[in-house]
This record gives structure tokens, sequence and C-alpha cells, in this order.
């Protein structure tokens, strides 16, 4: 079971999370996010986890909301992610020209939709087992994520049918965590909100641990 903690904004969260098990970080590069984190503060953040964690180190995932293809190539360099989240309204055709670097979120409202989006994007789903093949998200109107809501199982399940590797987002908690992978079995799992505490970008150690923990079945 891979585990994502997304909204990663210090480099003591990343590191406790690296520590804790994490198999890949998310850093949020939408500036209407609550968990943005800016571009310098990001390259010095993934310097200094790589610097201390050499090849143990997490893939860094950049996640961009509606960006254009050279704005996040050139961000990607600069601050040495691994890979990139598309997690706004972007086309298959992005997908395409990111050669291979990129996932897409999808959050479909209806079994229906679920069925059109797998359609559209499955042809430019990664091959590289590292990473998602799609991440699926909860359906909350004009929010890109970080709502604390979940996807409905009808749904998740039409998407599990056609995607290699599924990970599961929205609403996630160590409290629930396990029961929720009973119930879908996804490839992997993605957190931010239910891992903090009452500031938003910042990580709740403890929450943090337990999440990984019951996660993988420690």
């Amino acid at each position: 079971m891979r585990v994502k903690i997304c909204g990663i904004t210090t480099f003591e969260d990343a590191l406790h999370a690296a520590r804790s098990g994490a198999d890949m970080l998310g850093l949020n590069f939408w500036p209407k996010s609550k968990r943005y984190i800016g571009v310098d503060s990001a390259v010095e953040l993934c310097e200094r986890l790589r610097a201390e964690l050499q090849g143990n180190c997490p893939l860094l995932i950049g996640v961009f909301v509606n960006a254009v293809v050279s704005d996040i190539s050139r961000t990607m360099t600069h601050v040495g992610l691994d890979y990139a989240q598309l997690s706004g309204d972007e086309s298959d055709a992005m997908l395409r020209e990111l050669r291979g670097i990129a996932f897409k979120t999808i959050r479909p409202a209806t079994p229906a939709q679920a069925e059109d989006d797998v359609r559209y994007f499955s042809p430019y789903f990664t091959a590289d087992e590292r990473i998602p093949s799609v991440l699926i998200d909860a359906s909350v109107q004009g929010q890109y994520g970080g709502t604390g809501q979940q996807a409905a199982e009808e749904v998740i399940r039409v998407v599990k049918l056609s995607a290699p590797r599924l990970m599961l987002a929205g609403g996630l908690t160590p409290s629930n965590v396990a029961e929720r992978i009973a119930v879908v079995q996804p490839w992997g799992v993605d957190v931010a909100s239910g891992t903090e505490g009452d500031t938003p970008g910042r990580k709740d150690p403890r929450r943090v641990e337990r999440f990984i923990q019951t996660a993988k079945g420690l």
C-alpha cells in the first residue's frame, strides 16, 4: 500500500513523514490552496530533504491546478520534483505533453462521469509503477481537493475497473483509512487534512504516524 502525504509546507513535516514511511510527499503550487508553498521555499525544502535522506527520500510530487505545461515543467526542474499531479480541469493533451511524468486527479460525481473520465484519460496513464495511474477525490463544486469529503464507493469502483493503480483521496483519516482500504482496495491512499491539526499545511506528527502505520497494516 503506497501512502502519499500531501500539503507539505515545511521541512520538519516532510522529514517526519518520510521517516514515518511515506512513499510520496505532495507539495501544492496552487496559490489559492490553504497548503500552498512557494517555489523558493519548495527548492529549499527539497534540497534539505534529499541531503538528509539521500537515496531514502520519498518521491516528491508537485500538485498543480490549471497551470500551463511550460510553467509545470519549469517548476519541476527548478524545485527538483519527481512527478506532477494535475488537480484541476486539465485536458488529456497535457498528460501527453508531460510525457509520462504526470498523473491526473479526477472528481466524478456519478458512475457515468467516472466512465467518461477514465475513457478520456486512460490512453495517457503512465506505465511507471511507482506512481498512480489516476487519483480519485471527492466531487465538491468549485473545489480542487483538500475538502475532507469522501468519494462515493460506486464511483470509485467504476474507476478501479480500468485503472491499474488507483490512488484514493478524500476524507481519509487515521481512524477510517483501514476500513476504506478494506472496502475499496486501492493501490494507494492520499491524505492532506486528515493528518493535520488546527492549521492547514502543518502536520500533526502523531496523526501522520498513525495514518501511515494503519494504511500499511503495520
